[in-house]
């Protein structure tokens, strides 16, 4: 029922239109079982996906994303009740046709913390952000061998030195400005990583659109979308934390960190916002601002530095 998308172009043919989407959908959740379930898709996320009634979520991937599919499924199979927060529970993934894969997954409650930030009192946010770094610290503590066969990048070294090759032009394509381009090579060569760190389970979007929240006591209901995990350094998932959960607030990154068990070096961090796979400084600095002093080692400590 769905066609193959292997391209850009066929991705941009295909997952938009709902005339193409919808039936494939139906087909899929008929032979899962639940043929005949209200089918509503989300207006947000990169893949393609649909509530299945008001309890069950099925989401889409087409052969371009198929190995996002597969570490998606497997992911959330092993994170099942390993967490403070919980996360989709799933009740089968797998190939579908024409190269697609899928994952049929428990809905969550609550809402977006993306899209409650603005309500949440300030003594809530504290307690939320809090909560987030304690899950945090047990993701990270997970042993994430099980997942070493459909997970990367596997040499976190050369994952470093593949990114590194790539930063200026990365930042170059989404038009970062010149005064900040050509501070990266320097800024990154002085800036020691690990290239061999302790293993963690990543799950390397960590962004407020990715946690879920109760409005009734703003507690902590979900923390969803795992495909783009990773296993590596666990400072990486601190670029996604300081952007987009603390979003540059020193006194709330320093509540994260504290319930985390561990700090990180600004400089650290802004070296792995660089290199991040999804890295986009131009977006970051539109959205964060940037300080009086134009140079990278300023930009870190603006938006990764903690109270003195």
């Amino acid at each position: 029922m769905l066609p193959l998308v292997e391209t850009d172009e066929e991705w941009d043919a295909v997952v938009p239109d709902e005339s193409v989407m919808r039936p494939g959908a139906e087909d899929l959740c008929a032979r899962l079982g639940f043929g005949g379930a209200a089918l509503t898709r989300f207006p947000d996320g990169s893949q393609p996906v649909y509530a299945v009634g008001d309890d069950l979520v099925l989401k889409l991937f087409p052969a371009a994303a198929a190995e996002d599919g597969i570490a998606e499924g497997r992911v959330l199979s092993y994170l099942q009740d390993r967490l403070p927060v919980p996360t989709p529970q799933v009740r089968a993934f797998g190939a579908y046709e024409n190269g697609w894969q899928y994952v049929l997954m428990s809905r969550l409650p609550g809402e977006t913390l993306a899209g409650a930030w603005d309500r949440v009192p300030r003594a809530d946010r504290e307690r939320i952000v809090a909560g987030v770094g304690e899950t945090l610290a047990v993701l990270h503590g997970l042993d994430p061998e099980p997942l070493q066969d459909v997970l990367g990048p596997g040499d976190w070294g050369a994952f470093l030195d593949r990114r590194s090759a790539r930063a200026v032009e990365q930042q170059r394509s989404h038009a970062l400005a010149e005064i900040w381009l050509e501070q990266i090579p320097d800024f990154l060569a002085s800036v020691p990583l690990p290239r061999a760190p302790r293993p963690s389970l990543l799950h390397t979007e960590v962004m407020r659109q990715h946690v879920l929240v109760d409005p009734e006591g703003w507690r902590l209901t979900g923390f969803f979308d795992f495909e783009p995990a990773m296993i590596g350094d666990p400072a990486y998932d601190f670029v996604g934390v300081g952007l987009f959960v603390t979003s540059g607030d020193p006194g709330l990154l320093s509540l994260l960190t504290r319930s985390y068990g561990r700090t990180f070096e600004p400089s650290v961090l802004l070296a792995y916002t660089l290199l991040h796979v999804y890295s986009n400084l131009p977006w970051y600095l539109r959205e964060l601002g940037a300080p009086d002093e134009r140079t990278l080692p300023a930009l870190a400590e603006a938006w990764f530095g903690l109270p003195a």
